[in-house]
């Protein structure tokens, strides 16, 4: 039976959850039972994960938030064997290392950050990248098929996968990619459609007859345009290729996530130090 401080704290962290959830994470408690909380972890860019809906369980003991929780997950991973314990510096396996100020938020980024490391552990396995990157398509299939994730998560248990309230800098992305396609693709047909007569070809005849046919204006607007100095070649070789700048452009997306998730690590530090009275 958890303790009053246990139920305290846990309703307080089930509100902020719901109220502010960290990037690519969520969860909430059983409503029969506050000490067992379902979460949903989503596989982060440039990661095996990546599209993966991952959903596990947090145990905490009733003496919580002085005694840390067990760990589980339930979906297949390639990285975690599943409905094992999962053994973390922020899990019962390591009570010695548990702070008493770390929350739900905290124990939920630092599993994500673990699961995208390579560092073995208990209830860790091994496995290729592209057995995970197969395991994360399934994943969503796999959670229809679990009854506790349809009964905590009746939101997310549709045929199709569905966002968390936070997904980071995935969702404006893969839309800022879509309008940019969108765009390029409405150019595209301008270009196509366009009904502006061509200019009739020239007779065949010599240079010099040729030069006289064309007026002098024209002549030179087509000299300028057909010349290009050693100067403007060398300015086009030394720009970068476009698939560069478009790999520049989508590893600051992904820095600009891992960016989010530290700071609201941070920001979660803070607050629950100052709520303890050690601030």
């Amino acid at each position: 039976m958890a303790s009053k401080a246990a139920i305290k704290r846990l309703t307080k962290e089930a509100q902020l959850m719901d109220k502010d959830p960290p990037p690519l994470v969520y969860a909430r408690p059983r409503e029969d039972n506050i000490l067992e909380w379902h979460y949903i972890l989503r596989g982060p860019p440039d990661t095996p994960y990546a599209g993966g809906e991952y959903h596990g369980q947090l145990l905490f003991p009733p003496e919580f938030p002085f005694k840390p929780p067990g760990i589980k997950m339930q979906t297949p991973s390639g990285r975690f064997a599943p409905n094992t314990k999962i053994c973390t510096s922020m899990s019962d396996y390591h009570p010695h290392t548990w702070q008493p100020g770390w929350n739900t938020s905290t124990i939920l980024i630092g599993l994500l950050s673990f699961m995208c490391s390579d560092e073995m552990t208990t209830g860790s396995v091994t496995a290729s990248s592209a057995d995970r990157k197969k395991l994360a398509e399934q994943s969503h299939a796999f959670n229809l098929t679990q009854k506790k994730f349809c009964q905590i998560f009746p939101e997310y248990a549709g045929q199709q996968i569905r966002d968390l309230p936070n997904m980071g800098d995935n969702k404006q992305s893969s839309t800022s990619a879509g309008s940019g396609a969108a765009s390029g693709d409405a150019n595209k047909s301008e270009k196509v459609g366009s009904s502006s007569p061509e200019a009739p070809p020239l007779p065949k005849q010599g240079l010099r007859n040729r030069s006289a046919a064309i007026p002098a204006s024209s002549g030179a607007v087509a000299a300028e345009e057909s010349e290009v100095s050693p100067s403007g070649r060398r300015a086009e070789d030394a720009r970068p290729p476009r698939n560069n700048r478009r790999r520049d452009l989508f590893g600051l997306r992904s820095s600009l996530v891992l960016l989010a998730v530290l700071a609201y690590l941070f920001v979660s530090r803070v607050m629950n130090a100052s709520a303890n009275g050690i601030i």
